[in-house]
């Protein structure tokens, strides 16, 4: 596995991994979209797509954005498959050089991690001014490592919710920060592994 250049580390993670027939959304969508009116969601490191098609299945427009050709062009495949790939846009986007365009009603950033170059503080401001009046901003971070985690330092640092917020530096006369918590989950990895992780979640909501 290349350790120099982010696009074969990235490329080669996502090969390495079955593609999966019917890739599952985060939890923390879920929960978070149901109810919501559907709109044009930008999804931050799509991987798998899961959540990109689970919103596209429920009428969202979904811009999947992810480092990886070999995502992309899966996700592409899935979408189309399932008769959404008019819903359904993949961008190809290393994030610490470009970022997609357009205005969003959601912004999901799940898992936005990696070992190289990159000012998340900065992405994740750029997401918050994506949003449309009324958008939110949907960030789930590691709070704990998974025992198939590409990352296994055991002295890696998941800073909070509320510090992430801090970092973004937004201006709270026009984003108010909606959820601010750490829950525990059961999740499922590759070969259907199953341990017990800790989500650091945030969203935020323009106002303005």
């Amino acid at each position: 596995m290349d350790t120099t250049d982010p696009v074969a580390f990235w490329d080669d993670v996502h090969a390495a991994r079955p593609a999966a027939a019917d890739p599952p959304p985060n939890q923390r969508l879920t929960e978070t979209v149901t109810g919501l009116t559907p709109g044009h969601a930008l999804d931050l490191g799509c991987g798998g797509g899961g959540d990109a098609l689970w919103l596209a299945r429920r009428g969202w427009r979904v811009t999947a954005a992810d480092i990886s050709a070999v995502a992309l062009e899966r996700l592409s495949g899935l979408a189309r498959a399932r008769g959404l790939g008019d819903l359904v846009v993949a961008e190809r986007h290393d994030l610490h050089r470009s970022f997609p365009g357009g205005r969003f009603d959601l912004v999901c950033a799940h898992c936005l991690h990696t070992p190289f170059d990159l000012d998340r503080s900065a992405v994740l401001r750029s997401a918050a001014h994506a949003l449309r009046p009324g958008g939110r901003l949907l960030v789930v971070d590691h709070g704990s490592t998974a025992p198939w985690s590409w990352n296994q330092d055991p002295d890696t640092r998941y800073p909070g919710p509320r510090e992430v917020a801090e970092g973004i530096g937004l201006d709270p006369g026009t984003w108010a920060v909606e959820r601010a918590d750490a829950p525990r989950r059961t999740a499922t990895g590759p070969g259907g592994r199953t341990a017990e992780v800790t989500d650091h979640v945030l969203i935020i909501r323009r106002t303005a």
